[in-house]
């Protein structure tokens, strides 16, 4: 029977994508790639890519300790290198053959601030068993990185049509995935067969599910395609945090994504939403994160 409560007091985290990953939003009049100052007050888990394992991200992980949120780590770049389009996404990623190096490289510059208390969780991999990335290639990852970091989550999402193939590693922490334009998840029938798949795949009885909200909007995917209007997304949010808040298996929810413009082009992210919108926004991260 799934577990059910009502405080959701055992959600830890809260946030939103595409706060420090170099995308600057195409909306505003200034070059702006790093939307912390705009998230911190109700946010505690922002993410940072990593491009290169010669990336010194130590200033910029320190910058979001100091505004008490923890960092999500991209490292499929690291990891993970594109090599064809045999793969149910179209995009094929392969495990590197020099992966230890390059990761031995990125921890030896950065070590200074790759401990729990800066570092949320380390995200290993892009969707990864839709873009082509084996369980043998994921499992040696999610290990190197669990061998030498124990005490920080190690985290995967997945894309929703390939659910059913996926397989987690014990060595995996948070596991989620993503499926957006839906109106109301926490009663949709198939996004609840999802949740359940999902479930059904936690190979640890330790293992947390991470929520993944969808914070966008898109005229012709959610509203032609989702039927749900721009000023319904207080409404989708809401429906993600129930369904969060009746399953203690969750321990946070990050928003897909904040700047305006990403994915497509005419994108609304979190940060473009009607000002009530936002404002719903800014009442559960702050319900969820206890700041003031």
């Amino acid at each position: 029977m799934e577990p059910q409560t009502n405080s959701g007091s055992h959600i830890k985290y809260f946030g939103f994508t595409i706060i420090d990953t170099h995308w600057d939003d195409p909306t505003d009049s200034e070059t702006k790639r790093n939307y912390a100052d705009e998230v911190h007050d109700f946010s505690n888990l922002a993410d940072i890519l990593v491009v290169s394992p010669t990336d010194n991200l130590t200033q910029r992980v320190q910058a979001f300790n100091n505004l008490d949120m923890k960092t999500v780590l991209h490292l499929n770049e690291l990891f993970f290198e594109l090599v064809g389009t045999n793969s149910p996404s179209g995009a094929d990623y392969n495990l590197r053959t020099d992966y230890e190096e390059r990761w031995h490289q990125f921890v030896t510059i950065n070590q200074a601030v790759l401990d729990k208390n800066r570092i949320g969780t380390f995200y290993a991999g892009e969707e990864p068993t839709w873009n082509g990335i084996s369980f043998a290639e994921l499992s040696t990852v999610t290990a190197l990185i669990k061998s030498q970091f124990p005490e920080i989550p190690v985290m995967i999402i997945e894309a929703y049509p390939i659910l059913n193939d996926l397989q987690v590693p014990e060595t995996a922490d948070w596991i989620g995935f993503d499926h957006y334009f839906i109106k109301d998840p926490n009663s949709n029938p198939t996004f609840r067969q999802e949740w359940q798949t999902l479930k059904s795949k936690l190979s640890d009885s330790s293992q947390k599910i991470m929520v993944i909200m969808d914070s966008h909007y898109i005229s012709w995917a959610h509203g032609d395609f989702g039927n749900i209007e721009l000023g319904e997304m207080d409404d989708v949010a809401n429906s993600y945090y129930q369904l969060a808040k009746n399953d203690t298996t969750v321990i946070g929810i990050l928003g897909y994504f904040w700047p305006n413009g990403f994915d497509v082009e005419g994108s609304i992210g979190a940060r473009g939403m009607p000002e009530n919108i936002k404002n719903e926004y800014e009442r559960i991260g702050k319900e969820i994160t206890r700041k003031k």
